[in-house]
């Protein structure tokens, strides 16, 4: 089955062909980083690493690149930096360091690049100048703007007409600006603030410049993909169209755009500006990250999502299913099948809730398997289709054994004594003495399971 993606470009879903099936590339916008990222922050890294894993499974790892970049200039950073007292440098080194951390722990691979803004600035100023030279770019009172009306089909991208975009949009209406929609390509640093040298000044980029730039050093001037959330459609993604295509003669810049929907919070969109957040960093503190994903990946990503504890807790739910069914069969080597059965329904625009679906259905049959050759053919599917979605990655007996940070209660040698005398105690046919300690473990949230091999258990739900 080829694979099918909506292109926010042409508003449809299209089978996808890469320019170069060898060397499929893919940018995807990353963080700011000034503080920790949010859940929210976290959905388009979930969705892009799916698409990342979809397309190694299809291409295979070694010809796929992806860039996620790092912005490491902005004024929410310089604020950051002037509120905690840090360098700027500080700032962004912990809290990349930190995000970085907490992407990992819901499971998103490390991007094949991660470009720094600040590494870039010799290839902005380039880009600034080239597009100054070819008349779509003036410089103005120490600020480089692009000339918005130079571009003949400007606003295609997010579907809007010029008046709409200036009449919605909080633009700025400087003086120094042509027109009100054009937007900085450069400007002052202010005292304090960083700057680099450049033709019209010390000074920094705008934003916009720093994936058009990153994209083209990385990737080259045309590339298969650009995501990000969909959010970014408007203004971020239109304005880096416009630059790239501007300066590169109106060749194209990317074939698919794909964006992912908001998450929601109480029915709004979740957003640091509105305060109504929850950070990934405290979440992973009440939740396994294996969770967290997983209920990210309850909705198909152009769709709303609804975030809450509870859909947190039913994704545990499934996931203690699937790992209770691979602790089943621990000693049974997994037969992997050609075709990853989630492959068909990722296939469609990444449709995770089909996936998941599929994902019981394998779990069931692994569950159902009486034969060897069977049971080693439901586990290597079960095992293969969670790979590409970024599950069912670890020891069972590790996944059944996590408890939430600060929590209380037996630590996990406590437990196996405990389970040991417990043993011991029915073993001499003290039952009085063994249901005793059961309750002990009951009551400090361990449950066990009694089988022929043995005695299993695992901490109670969060």
């Amino acid at each position: 089955m080829p694979l099918a993606l909506y292109n926010t470009a042409t508003r449809r879903k299209e089978d996808f062909r890469p320019i170069d099936p060898s060397n499929v590339r893919m940018y995807v916008c990353g963080p700011t980083v000034y503080s920790y990222a949010h859940i929210g922050n976290a959905r388009p890294v979930i969705v892009f690493d799916l698409l990342f894993r979809v397309l190694r499974e299809i291409y295979g790892a070694e010809h796929v690149t992806y860039a996620r970049n790092i912005t490491d200039v902005d004024d929410k950073i310089i604020a950051a930096a002037a509120a905690s007292g840090e360098t700027i440098r500080e700032v962004t080194e912990r809290t990349a360091v930190q995000y970085d951390k907490d992407m990992a722990a819901v499971g998103a691979l490390v991007p094949t690049l991660t470009p720094r803004a600040t590494e870039h600035i010799g290839d902005m100023i380039a880009m600034i100048e080239d597009l100054i030279a070819k008349g779509h770019a003036y410089a103005a009172e120490g600020h480089v703007l692009f000339a918005v009306a130079s571009m003949a089909d400007y606003g295609a991208l997010s579907g809007r007409n010029l008046d709409d975009m200036i009449a919605g949009a909080r633009v700025e209406v400087a003086p120094y600006k042509q027109a009100p929609a054009d937007f900085v390509l450069w400007k002052p640093a202010k005292d304090g603030e960083p700057g680099w040298d450049s033709p019209w000044g010390r000074g920094r980029p705008g934003w916009h410049i720093e994936c058009s730039a990153m994209a083209e050093k990385h990737l080259g001037e045309t590339f298969d993909i650009h995501g990000g959330g969909v959010d970014l459609i408007f203004p971020h993604h239109e304005n880096e169209r416009a630059q790239s295509l501007c300066a590169h003669d109106g060749r194209p810049f990317v074939n698919v755009w794909m964006h992912n929907a908001f998450l929601d919070l109480g029915g709004e969109k979740m957003s640091k500006s509105l305060g109504n957040i929850e950070t990934v960093h405290a979440l992973l503190e009440r939740f396994p990250g294996e969770a967290l994903r997983y209920a990210m990946l309850s909705a198909q990503y152009r769709e709303p999502l609804e975030w809450n504890d509870e859909r947190v807790r039913e994704a545990k739910g499934a996931l203690d299913r699937f790992y209770g069914a691979l602790r089943a069969v621990t000693d049974v080597d997994p037969a992997y099948p050609d075709e990853v059965p989630v492959m068909a329904s990722l296939s469609d625009d990444l449709n995770t809730p089909q996936a998941q679906a599929v994902l019981h259905e394998l779990a069931t049959e692994l569950n159902k398997a009486k034969t060897l050759p069977a049971k080693a053919a439901a586990k290597g599917a079960l095992l293969a289709s969670g790979e590409v979605l970024g599950l069912l990655e670890q020891d069972p007996e590790a996944w059944f054994r996590w408890r939430p940070a600060g929590a209380g209660g037996l630590d996990d040698a406590e437990v196996e004594r405990l389970i040991a005398a417990r043993i011991a105690a029915r073993a001499e046919r003290n039952f009085a003495e063994a249901d005793r300690l059961r309750k002990e473990l009951t009551d400090a949230g361990i449950a066990l399971e009694d089988g022929p091999n043995g005695t299993i258990w695992r901490r109670a739900e969060v």
